[in-house]
C-alpha cells in the first residue's frame, strides 16, 4: 500500500461525504469517479499512475475501519 498523504486522505473523505474531507480540484474529483467505476483491470492501470489515491479509495470503500483510519490520520475524530 502506498503512503497516503493528509491531502489525499481528506480528498477521499470528501468524496465519500465524511467529516474531515476537503473538496479536491475538478480533475481529482473526476479521477475518483473513474476509480469508483473501474473494473479490476482498469483499477490496476489507474493504480500504476495514481497509487496513493487508488489505495486511499480502496481503504475507504472496502475496509470496515477504512474511513476511521483516514480520519484518524488527519486528526479527525470518527
Amino acid at each position: 500500500m502506498a503512503q497516503i498523504s493528509d491531502e489525499t486522505a481528506r480528498h477521499v473523505l470528501f468524496h465519500y461525504g465524511r467529516p474531515g474531507g476537503w473538496r479536491p480540484g475538478r480533475f481529482t474529483q473526476l479521477l475518483m469517479e473513474a476509480i469508483d467505476a473501474a473494473d479490476v483491470v482498469h483499477t490496476a492501470r489507474l493504480r500504476a499512475a495514481y497509487p496513493e489515491l487508488v489505495d486511499a479509495m480502496n481503504l475507504a470503500a472496502n475496509h470496515a475501519d477504512g474511513v476511521a483510519r483516514l480520519q484518524k490520520a488527519v486528526g479527525v475524530t470518527p
